[in-house]
Parts: structure tokens; C-alpha cells; sequence
């Protein structure tokens, strides 16, 4: 028994003491929080015992130095903004000095260009009033040698015109209108040289001038009438030899050509396809050929398609009134050979018929409708031969000879 109670007796010993140690434990660490609290007690009373009062001067010090930053800010902007105005400004100066270094450039080159053509002006007028009188002296010369060559030209063209009609030696009006050009050019020639001897172009009479004009006119007027009469009597009478005193005419350096196409259409068309061949003094000296109303077309296909020949291009087609017949003229050119032909064909008056060359050249559609409109020639086998001039209810062809206005107030 002794000893458990003594047992008993330990717990209680050790639970006493442990609660002893706990309470001990628990005082210390209450002492020690009150220790720590006193210490930060006294600290606080130091800092606040160490703080020196804030004094007037103090304040006015941080007053000024307040006042010098805003104003060393102030001067700092200032001086930025100074400094751009002045980068702008030079900177609106060199363009502004570019300005006024263009425009002073183009006010210089304007004055000089109204100078230069100021100096041009003087300069011509000088010329012109110093070389006046030798102006009009050439103009007088270059008249005369007009009229000389084309009363020459005349002389020629009717001589060539008695000789393709055959006439005969004997004087007839031919001559008198030869001898009339010759005169009538010769008396314009005088007239010029009058008019040179009198004094200056200003001072002419101009109706002077238009009758001597109009005289000439007639003149050649009457003697071209001569000539064609003297060529249709000499054609109906049969012809006859050439003057004696004209010379043989040059062969024409296009005869070699013109022999070529004859023989070629003769070797393998037959040599009955060709009514005539010549060459068109004229005209350039063209090639020509004639082809009979019958073999028109089949001249005309030839032509185009044989390699030989190859006249692709139909440069020109129309048609006119002889009064005596018609005839259809077209001028043809090979961009292959480089050569150039005419193919006529020529049509009864009373019945103008003769087959479309349209199908062989499209170029010759609206040519062929217009010689139809003006002429009243019809083309067989044409897709559309209808009026392209005249209105279709148009009555006549306004470009045969014996042509009537159907409204006389038309």
C-alpha cells in the first residue's frame, strides 16, 4: 500500500511541478513582452524628442527653391521653343530664297526670250523691207516660166493628142489652136513683163488682172475644143500619118512590163482576151489593158490570181460616160512584183452591163455600187447594187451626160 501511494505521490510531485514550470514559463514570457513594449515606448519618445521644429526660415528656403525650379523649367521650355521657331524660320528662309531664286530665273529667261524675239522681229522686217523689191522681181520671173511651161506643156499634150488620133500633115484648127496657146501664153508672158516695167504688184488694177485671167481661159478653153474636134474628125476619117516634123516619142521604161502581162495572158488565156494595149503616157506611163465586155472577168481573175502577175490590191475603180459608150477603169498593184496595171473595159450606152468584180476584190463593192448610183451601170453578180449617194427614189444618174433633173429646183 505504502508504496503505491507513494506512487500517487510522484504523479502528483511531477504534475505540480510541470504546472509550476508552465506557469513560470508563461511569467517569463509576460515579462518579456512588457520589456519589449517599454523599449518601444522609449523609442518613440526619442524620435519624437529628436524632431527639430519646422521654422519660418526653413519654409521661405523651400519657397525659393521651388520658385528657382519652376523658373530654370520655365527658361529651359522657353529656350526649346525658341530654338524651333528659329530652325522653322530658317528654314521658311531658304524656301523662300528658293522661291525668289526660281522666279528671278524665269522672269530673266522670259525677258530674254521677249528680247530674242523682239531682235527677230527687227531683223525680218529689215530683210524683208531690204529684199522687197528682188521678192517681187522673182515672183514676176517665176510667173513668166510658169506660164512658158504650161503653154509648152499644152503644145505637148495636143501634138501627143494628133498623134494617137492619126493626124495628117495638112494646117487645120489643130494648129490654129496649137498657134493660139502659144500665143495667148505669149501675151501673158508680156503682160507680166508690162506690169514688171510699170511698177509694183500693189498697183495693179485687180479687174485688169481678171479679165486678162479670164481671157486666157477662154483662149485655152477654145483652142482644147480644137484639138478634140480635130481629133474626132481625124478618128472618124480613118487617121492618117504623123507630122513630119514631130519627133518619135521615147519608148516608155514601163513597155517591157506591158509586154510581159500581154504575153502572159496570151500564152495561156488565148490571144483573143484583149481588145487593146498601151501604155498611159498621161498617166505615170501605166501598163493599160483593154478587155472585151466578154472576158472582162475572166482578164480580171487573171490577174489576180496568176503567180505571174499577182495583182492582189485594187487601188482605184470608177466609171465614165463617153457619150459614144461607157467605160470601167481599175487601177490594180502586186505588193509582189512592185508593179502597177490598169484594166479598162468598155460597155454599150443603150445597155450598161458587165459582170461584178467584186467577188475577185471585196475593195470594189461600194465602187461599184456608186458607179451604178451616178452612172446607172449594172453589175452583175454584185451581193448589194443599191444607191450608196442618191436617195433610192432618186430618179436618173446624176453623172451621165444626158442627164435631166427630174426637180429642176434641186
Amino acid at each position: 500500500m505504502s508504496d503505491e501511494k507513494s506512487l500517487e505521490e510522484q504523479k502528483k510531485e511531477a504534475a505540480a511541478k510541470a504546472k509550476a514550470a508552465a506557469l513560470a514559463k508563461l511569467e517569463a514570457k509576460k515579462k518579456l513582452e512588457a520589456k519589449a513594449a517599454e523599449a518601444d515606448a522609449d523609442n518613440n519618445s526619442n524620435t519624437q524628442e529628436n524632431k527639430e521644429p519646422i521654422t519660418d526660415d526653413a519654409k521661405e528656403l523651400a519657397k525659393k527653391k521651388a520658385a528657382a525650379a519652376a523658373k530654370a523649367k520655365a527658361a529651359a521650355l522657353a529656350k526649346q521653343k525658341a530654338k524651333e521657331q528659329a530652325a522653322s524660320q530658317t528654314e521658311e528662309q531658304t524656301e523662300t530664297q528658293d522661291d525668289a531664286k526660281e522666279l528671278a530665273k524665269k522672269k530673266a529667261a522670259a525677258a530674254a526670250k521677249a528680247k530674242a524675239a523682239a531682235l527677230a522681229k527687227q531683223k525680218a522686217k529689215e530683210a524683208g523691207s531690204a529684199d522687197s523689191a528682188d521678192s517681187t522681181a522673182d515672183a514676176k520671173e517665176l510667173a513668166k516660166k510658169k506660164a512658158a511651161a504650161a503653154a509648152k506643156a499644152k503644145a505637148a499634150a495636143l501634138a501627143k493628142q494628133k498623134r494617137e488620133a492619126g493626124e495628117t500633115d495638112e494646117p487645120s484648127d489643130g494648129d490654129d489652136a496649137k498657134a493660139k496657146a502659144a500665143a495667148a501664153a505669149k501675151a501673158k508672158a508680156a503682160a507680166l513683163a508690162k506690169q514688171q516695167g510699170e511698177g509694183s504688184t500693189d498697183d495693179a488694177d485687180p479687174a485688169d488682172e481678171k479679165a486678162k485671167a479670164i481671157a486666157v481661159a477662154k483662149a485655152k478653153a477654145k483652142a482644147a475644143a480644137a484639138a478634140k474636134a480635130k481629133a474626132a474628125a481625124a478618128a472618124k476619117a480613118g487617121g492618117g500619118a504623123e507630122n513630119a516634123d514631130e519627133s518619135p516619142a521615147k519608148p516608155s521604161p514601163n513597155q517591157p512590163y506591158l509586154d510581159k502581162y500581154v504575153k502572159v495572158i496570151n500564152d495561156n488565156l488565148g490571144e483573143d482576151m484583149l481588145e487593146d494595149a498601151y501604155i498611159n503616157t498621161l498617166s505615170k506611163d501605166v501598163p493599160t489593158l483593154v478587155a472585151k465586155p466578154d472576158t472582162y472577168f475572166k482578164v480580171a481573175s487573171f490577174l489576180r490570181y496568176n503567180e505571174q502577175l499577182s495583182f492582189e490590191y485594187l487601188s482605184e475603180m470608177h466609171g465614165t460616160d463617153f457619150e459614144t459608150h461607157m467605160e470601167i477603169y481599175n487601177h490594180l498593184y502586186s505588193y509582189k512584183n512592185k508593179q502597177s496595171v490598169a484594166l479598162k473595159v468598155k460597155i454599150d450606152r443603150e445597155n450598161p452591163v458587165i459582170p461584178s468584180i467584186q467577188p475577185i476584190w471585196e475593195g470594189a463593192n461600194w465602187p461599184e455600187r456608186e458607179t451604178y448610183d451616178l452612172l446607172g451601170i449594172q453589175f452583175t453578180g454584185h451581193p448589194n447594187l443599191t444607191r450608196i449617194m442618191m436617195s433610192d427614189d432618186w430618179v436618173g444618174h446624176p453623172l451621165r451626160k444626158d442627164y435631166e433633173p427630174y426637180d429642176v429646183e434641186v
